[in-house]
């Protein structure tokens, strides 16, 4: 397939410049002003219009193999193509979980056969699976990484001894990804709130002390071991004196990312939304807010995601101590960063960075994360003019639910391409074409 994308106003590596993009067998074959167009080609007119690297969401959970009345893989890949994010990283808490390298491999194959995203999965850890775990190492270059519950979320994954701890953070030649939340002090806290009976509770029970004393364990086997660790969804103020801000991301062996519902709700959002906003670690108090975006733009913080994790409305309706942890965002994380970019917050430039060259940089990722002649053409085109209001009617989570509706975005998303394939175009989705397992270049 041949396709020329005209007068597109492209944002990569730092740069806006318009320009013509030729893509032919799945790759960004060049790059120039005034392309000649090839016979056969679709030549699609993006004037106006801006081009920027497909996003790459290195935190979603997909909820396939045996929670698929959430979602299953094809479904929120298909929100995910909708909403710009070309690839994702899925996590393992799924029934059963991805516990052995079989359980592991179904879920690519599940991908391989569903999915209009790139795709990739974590291997995940229990107490009694270090060398299952272990295994891993042979698929450095085919696998995400490792994934590591050090605090207790939607399913029986909590990793609570230290020797197995030791023993895959001293191992382990990939890169290990954690859920920092301590949970000696969640269960302390609990007793102080015995009456909790509403979600306003949830960041006083999962408050910042918890996750900082387990991102500071985190960071400190890491060192230990000289591990290459990514500390997921940091949500705290306290927790960002663990990291630095004075080397470039690929130097970095210590690597963190922030979810955009942290970077948008606070907790005077609960008395609103309520369970909808329930999530682990929680959204708390707004100071912590602040001081995430002002890390986020001093490169404190490295990438954005979204921890996409779908639940029903009527699991989410139950009461607080019984409705589960977890909003579905993936559709629209894309439109909401750049809701910060026509705020002034954040520029675009900046977005591009953290939503797609650096989960690339950190991850490794082979050929993605960047609009460059040679490189997987990934791209999305938005209508900055555009707007969109998330409602019932164009959300495409199997839940059918946001946190964010009612809400207009002052962009719309026209076109995504996964290697090269349109897959989302004005409004529909098109799933002629699958998308392919990420590949990593790892020593």
């Amino acid at each position: 397939m041949i396709t020329i994308i005209k007068q597109a106003t492209i944002v990569n590596e730092g740069k806006q410049f318009v320009g013509d993009v030729l893509l032919r067998d799945g790759r960004i074959e060049k790059i120039g002003n005034q392309l000649e167009v090839p016979a056969n080609a679709r030549e699609i007119n993006a004037e106006g219009l801006h081009l920027l690297p497909g996003a790459i969401d290195d935190q979603v959970h997909f909820r396939e193999p045996g929670l698929t009345h959430k979602a299953n893989i094809h479904s929120e890949a298909r929100a995910a193509v909708a909403g710009g994010v070309t690839s994702f990283m899925e996590m393992p808490n799924t029934v059963p979980a991805a516990l052995t390298q079989e359980l592991l491999e179904e879920k690519y194959t599940i991908g391989a056969n569903n999915s209009v995203a790139n795709y990739s999965f974590f291997m995940g850890v229990s107490n009694d699976n270090v060398e299952e775990v272990l295994k891993t190492n042979k698929k450095k270059n085919e696998v995400a990484g490792i994934k590591i519950f050090m605090g207790s979320s939607t399913g029986n994954m909590l990793v609570d001894n230290y020797v197995v701890l030791n023993k895959i953070f001293g191992q382990a030649e990939m890169l290990i990804a954690t859920h920092c939340e301590d949970e000696r002090i969640i269960t302390a806290n609990k007793l102080l709130y015995p009456d909790a009976d509403d979600a306003s509770f949830h960041p006083l029970i999962r408050n910042a002390e918890a996750c900082f004393e387990s991102s500071f364990s985190a960071v400190q086997l890491a060192k230990q071991n000289d591990t290459r660790l990514h500390i997921l969804h940091i949500s705290t103020a306290k927790e960002l004196q663990l990291f630095s801000n004075m080397m470039p991301l690929a130097e970095k062996r210590i690597t963190n990312e922030v979810c955009v519902h942290h970077l948008h709700f606070t907790a005077d959002d609960y008395a609103r939304l309520g369970n909808l906003i329930k999530c682990n670690p929680a959204i708390k108090a707004p100071e912590n807010k602040e001081a995430l975006w002002k890390a986020l733009l001093d490169d404190t913080l490295d990438i954005i995601a979204t921890d996409h994790a779908p639940h029903t409305w009527d699991e989410k309706q139950q009461a607080y101590s019984q409705a589960p942890a977890g909003l579905p965002l993936v559709q629209h994380s894309v439109l909401l960063m750049l809701y910060y970019v026509q705020q002034g917050k954040i520029s675009i430039e900046k977005v591009v960075e953290k939503m797609a060259h650096a989960p690339a940089i950190c991850f490794q990722i082979k050929d993605r994360g960047y609009i460059r002649e040679g490189y997987y053409a990934d791209l999305v085109l938005v209508d900055l003019k555009k707007e969109y209001t998330v409602s019932k009617e164009n959300i495409l989570y199997r839940c059918g639910w946001s946190p964010m509706e009612g809400m207009t975005l002052p962009a719309s998303i026209t076109h995504t391409f996964v290697n090269g394939n349109i897959v989302y175009e004005n409004g529909e989705v098109i799933e002629n074409n699958k998308g392919m397992r990420l590949e990593f270049q790892r020593d």
